[in-house]
């Protein structure tokens, strides 16, 4: 089997035959490597740019002086990662807003944030638990009468 791509080139080519092996040696090839940044600065975004400090936000990078500087000399690995919450970072990676009600839209709260693998086993067992409880009491879904042959 041969696999064949369609693309115009200056040249005039518009069909390249691969062999198997070949196509997906071509296709692995455009697979990023893992743990990569996919984006880019360049510019006064550049993470060595010595303007980046006053362009963004955090106020951090090659040029930063005074409070910036010295709040991130002061803080420790922990409480820099600490700078954005677990909520926050859900809700910027994944679009999930868990301090917004979805029912009512109210504000929600958090009340506990449970790290304990331990306590965390206890949790899921009792809902596994009280899903399966849930589940027996039903009495079996409705289905449709048997169809009749017509005639």
């Amino acid at each position: 089997m041969r696999y064949e791509l369609k693309t115009p080139y200056s040249d005039g080519t518009t069909h390249v035959l691969f062999e198997p092996l070949d196509f997906l040696a071509r296709l692995a090839a455009l697979v990023p490597k893992p743990r990569i940044n996919l984006t880019r600065f360049h510019g006064v975004f550049a993470p060595n740019s010595a303007h980046r400090a006053q362009v963004t936000k955090a106020g951090r990078g090659k040029g930063a002086t005074g409070q910036a500087a010295a709040q991130t000399d002061e803080r420790t690995p922990a409480e820099r990662r600490a700078a954005m919450t677990w909520a926050q970072r859900l809700k910027r990676v994944f679009n999930i807003d868990i301090e917004t009600c979805a029912v009512c839209g109210g504000a929600m709260r958090i009340i506990a944030c449970i790290e304990d693998p331990v306590v965390i086993e206890k949790i899921l067992a009792h809902l596994d638990a009280k899903a399966a409880a849930g589940q027996a009491s039903r009495p079996p879904p409705c289905r449709a009468p048997p169809a009749r042959p017509f005639g």
